[in-house]
């Protein structure tokens, strides 16, 4: 086993507003298991609305990048034992910046993309948010594609809102047209992996009913019925220092749960 000292822990978890997850115990969670690292995804608030214990918690460095285009809606955050020689929310394209739907936080030579992707699904699940999502997906990979070819450390965390093979959902067949498993989000998920990701879970674990996002409806999660959206993807370059990943569907709080990816804390340089 490798000794904790050497290695580095980074989660990635879509709180589903992180004012609700802190009174459900996200600062419990976080002191009891002490990450290096965690992303959020769908914080739905500014920072000066969070409370101090979720702000600045104790140990923790904190960034949070709120959506622009309207209040309560999108956002991600940042929590960091170690703190960042830079972090970035911009990918050049005002259309997604507006979002408050990325982070790109550098650690020596290590960066981390802590994201939460578009969800396909417009106002009255009318799938019009499709063409938006998909651009996004292009966008980002190609933002990055030259680091990665240039072997650069990265990875690429979060959710996803995309089930990217059958086993990644409990029911495949019933949600062929439904976004997060249409054909279009799937081959666009692919593109990534073809471009040299590696989808970190999928390489140490291929069991099936593995999930993270679990509707409140119908007592799906008691029932295990649920998608596999959230992920870390590693480059290249990040999986010469990988150690493990997991996905911790014990941690309440949210309809999804943290996932995370363990790498030998040499990647920082």
């Amino acid at each position: 086993m490798t000794d904790t000292t050497d290695t580095l822990d980074i989660y990635a978890w879509n709180v589903n507003g992180l004012r609700a997850c802190t009174r459900k115990g996200f600062c419990d969670w976080l002191h009891e298991s002490e990450p290096d690292i965690v992303g959020v995804q769908e914080l739905r608030a500014l920072r000066e609305q969070l409370p101090k214990k979720v702000a600045q918690p104790e140990g923790y460095h904190t960034h949070f990048f709120p959506a622009q285009s309207k209040k309560g809606y999108s956002g991600v955050g940042l929590f960091s034992k170690i703190e960042p020689d830079l972090v970035l929310t911009s990918v050049d394209e005002e259309r997604f910046d507006r979002e408050g739907r990325i982070q790109i936080a550098t650690y020596g030579k290590l960066r981390i993309a802590n994201v939460y992707f578009p969800n396909g699904s417009g106002k009255n699940r009318d799938l019009s948010r499709i063409p938006y999502k998909l651009d996004f997906y292009d966008h980002l990979r190609e933002l990055l594609q030259p680091d990665v070819d240039a072997g650069e450390a990265l990875l690429v965390m979060g959710d996803f809102n995309t089930a990217h093979k059958p086993i990644d959902l409990a029911r495949p067949k019933a949600n062929v047209e439904t976004s997060g498993f249409r054909p279009e989000e799937r081959e666009s998920f692919q593109q990534w992996i073809d471009a040299g990701w590696t989808d970190t879970f999928r390489h140490v674990c291929d069991e099936p009913e593995r999930y993270t996002w679990w509707t409140y409806r119908g007592n799906c999660r008691e029932r295990n019925v649920g998608w596999r959206i959230d992920y870390v993807l590693a480059s290249p370059g990040a999986m010469e220092y990988f150690v493990d990943a997991d996905i911790h569907h014990d941690v309440m709080g949210s309809d999804h749960c943290p996932i995370s990816v363990t790498l030998d804390r040499g990647v920082l340089g």
